[in-house]
C-alpha cells in the first residue's frame, strides 16, 4: 500500500497517510462503512447527491466535534441535493451517542473501524495510530471528485467556504 508523508501532522510529529492521494477530476473509489446500528453504507447509498465527506480522527475530540457542528449547521440553509457525511473509526454507537448530545441531525455519520476501506482508499488512514486524517472531499453526483482538501495539521480545521462551494457549483 502506498504511503505518503510530510503532508500530515499533530504538532510537530510528521504522521504517515496509507493510500493514494485522491485528486480533482478522478472517479471516487466506492467504499463500505458502519451506519447507525452498524448498517452497511456505501457511496451507492447517495446515488444522485452531492456528497461532502468529512473524514476526522475522532468526534470526541475538540476539533472535529467544532468541525462536525459547523458542517452541520450549514447543512440546514444547503440543497436537498446535497448530503454531509462525517467518516471517523469512532464505533457507531458512540457517533450515535454523540450526534444526540450535540444536538447534531443533518450530518451523516459512519464509521470505518471494521475494514479502513475508506482511509484505505481515500488515502487519510494514519499509519501510526490507525485514525484517519482530517480531509473533506466534495463529490457530485456521479461520484466525481470536485473538491479536496487534505487538512495538514490535525489540530486545523478544513476551508469549509471552499468545501460549501464545491458542492453548490456541483448541486448546479
Amino acid at each position: 500500500m502506498e504511503e505518503r508523508t510530510g503532508v500530515f501532522a499533530a504538532g510537530d510529529n510528521q504522521l504517515t497517510l496509507l493510500g493514494p492521494e485522491i485528486s480533482v477530476g478522478q472517479q471516487a473509489p466506492n467504499f463500505t462503512v458502519s451506519g447507525a446500528g452498524l448498517r452497511r453504507v456505501t457511496l451507492d447509498d447517495y446515488a444522485g447527491k452531492v456528497k461532502i465527506i468529512a473524514s476526522v480522527p475522532s468526534l470526541d475530540t475538540g476539533v472535529c466535534s467544532d468541525e462536525t457542528k459547523q458542517f452541520s449547521d450549514y447543512a440546514k440553509s444547503i440543497s436537498d441535493d446535497i448530503v454531509v457525511l462525517t467518516i471517523s473509526m469512532d464505533l457507531p454507537f458512540a457517533q450515535a451517542r454523540w450526534c444526540g448530545a450535540n444536538d447534531v441531525d443533518n450530518v451523516v455519520t459512519a464509521s470505518d473501524f471494521k475494514s479502513r476501506e475508506f482511509g484505505d482508499s481515500f488515502g487519510v488512514h494514519v499509519k501510526e495510530n490507525g485514525l484517519l486524517a482530517r480531509a473533506v472531499f466534495v463529490l457530485d453526483k456521479d461520484n466525481v471528485v470536485r473538491h479536496v482538501e487534505y487538512v495538514p495539521q490535525i489540530a486545523q480545521l478544513p476551508n469549509f467556504d471552499a468545501a460549501l462551494a464545491a458542492a453548490n457549483e456541483a448541486a448546479g
